[in-house]
């Protein structure tokens, strides 16, 4: 959620993954993706900026939350059947070369 302003002066928070757009004409326009409409006193870079900032945010507390879950060892009441949260990773397809030095690497191999 993100802090704005209405042009009356009064606050009000958004969730902002639900913006589809955000038009500066020259009142900075918030459009959500249900067709809402948000004219609000903040400028165009500022308010992306927020986004920004509140995706980062969410992040960092979530890797955080990992490190701090892994910290904590197991209860009494622990029990092996119980699910365990897998940590996330990026996936690629395996005919994607991301990586500059695969090449090299696959050529080295006897």
């Amino acid at each position: 959620m993100i802090l704005l302003t209405r042009l009356s002066g009064s606050p009000f928070v958004l969730n902002s993954d639900l913006i589809e757009r955000i038009d500066s004409t020259p009142d900075t326009i918030v459009t959500l993706v249900d067709g809402s409409k948000y004219v609000v006193r903040e400028d165009l870079r500022d308010l992306v900026t927020a986004v920004r900032h509140h995706r980062a945010e969410v992040i960092a507390l979530s890797e955080a939350l990992q490190i701090a879950g892994a910290a904590v060892t197991p209860s009494a009441g622990h029990q092996e059947s119980d699910p365990v949260r897998p940590a996330l990773s990026v996936v690629t397809h395996p005919d994607e070369h991301t990586d500059e030095h695969a090449d090299a690497r696959t050529e080295a191999k006897p």
